[in-house]
């Protein structure tokens, strides 16, 4: 019997593999954002008192490294529930604010270490925004009745707000996450998601690979292009431009577009692109960065202003 295509399901239980949660769990806490990261955050993301939402924060590495540069309502989340719980851990042992709440109450300034009911954490009604809320939600499924997200709403009501749509200042998808859904629609009801919860105008950051980015991709992906022809690619891959690997992390599904494919997932779902460039055009990383990672493109897009039409594109 062939084995089955990659799903969701693949993905998270990859994820909550033990060789996964410490290699992203060691990068959380020993490598902060990187130099391209920040200079991309500080220049898009200029207030830092509007609520961010970070998809796929996995083990928090992003999350902190917003908090450090003076983010101060971040809500960050992931659909692997192991690394969630690292976030969590990391935000505890890094931010002094961050302690257990007193068993006989409910009031503590960090909800990640809140109890939790069966929808989010159990917060009073009309509290301040939280300053760093963990949350285990899907990019698919933000506003799904049984999101996590909605419940976040719901019991906390941050600034008043019983419901995301429109909350958020600004949002994030790093280290190419949103290329680890499985299935070009599935990405698209990622991106369509985030923007629904997103304010007009508000910046889109986020990281993909790009099969055209070196004499070498281009080769071997004409290579591959032959093997889907021919019908001999990997039975488990889900469309073209699709990988499955093991290595040191564990396993990994990892789809790697071209440009125009990721202009027209943005433009297809709520999104203008105002930027892109891979990484070495941006900054100079660290050894430990570059060991860390692969080369990838950065985009940055604006949430669609539908009353005035598309937002002004700017030149790259």
């Amino acid at each position: 019997m062939p084995p089955g295509k990659i799903t969701a399901a693949t993905v998270r239980a990859d994820f909550n593999d033990l060789l996964a949660v410490v290699h992203y769990t060691r990068a959380a806490h020993e490598l902060g954002l990187w130099a391209s990261e920040r200079l991309l955050i500080e220049r898009h993301f200029t207030d830092r008192t509007a609520p961010l939402l970070e998809a796929g924060c996995g083990a928090g590495r992003v999350t902190l490294g917003l908090w450090q540069l003076g983010y101060r309502e971040l809500v960050a989340f992931d659909f692997a529930e192991e690394l969630v719980d690292q976030a969590r851990s990391l935000a505890a042992e890094r931010l002094p604010e961050n302690t257990p709440p007193d068993p006989a109450s409910d009031i503590s300034p960090i909800r990640p270490i809140r109890p939790m009911g069966p929808i989010g954490p159990i917060g009073p009604i009309d509290s301040p925004p939280a300053p760093l809320t963990f949350l285990h939600a899907d990019a698919t499924a933000l506003l799904s009745p049984q999101s996590n997200l909605l419940g976040y709403f719901a019991a906390s009501r941050p600034r008043g707000c019983t419901d995301p749509r429109g909350y958020f200042g600004g949002a994030l998808f790093p280290f190419n996450g949103l290329m680890q859904i499985p299935g070009r629609a599935h990405r698209r009801e990622a991106l369509r998601g985030l923007a629904e919860v997103c304010a007009p105008g508000a910046p889109l950051l986020f990281t993909t690979h790009d099969r055209d980015a070196s004499p070498t991709e281009r080769a071997l992906w004409r290579l591959e292009t032959i093997r889907w022809t021919r019908g001999e690619q990997d039975p488990r891959l889900v469309e073209f431009g699709d990988r499955y690997f093991e290595d040191e992390a564990g396993r990994t599904f990892m789809h790697l577009p071209d440009r125009r494919e990721i202009l027209e997932d943005l433009a297809a779902t709520g999104w203008t692109h105002t930027f892109d460039a891979l990484r070495p055009e941006i900054a100079k990383e660290s050894r430990a960065v570059r060991d860390f990672s692969d080369e990838c493109r950065f985009w940055i897009a604006t949430k669609e202003n539908r009353e005035s039409g598309k937002s002004k594109k700017r030149k790259t």
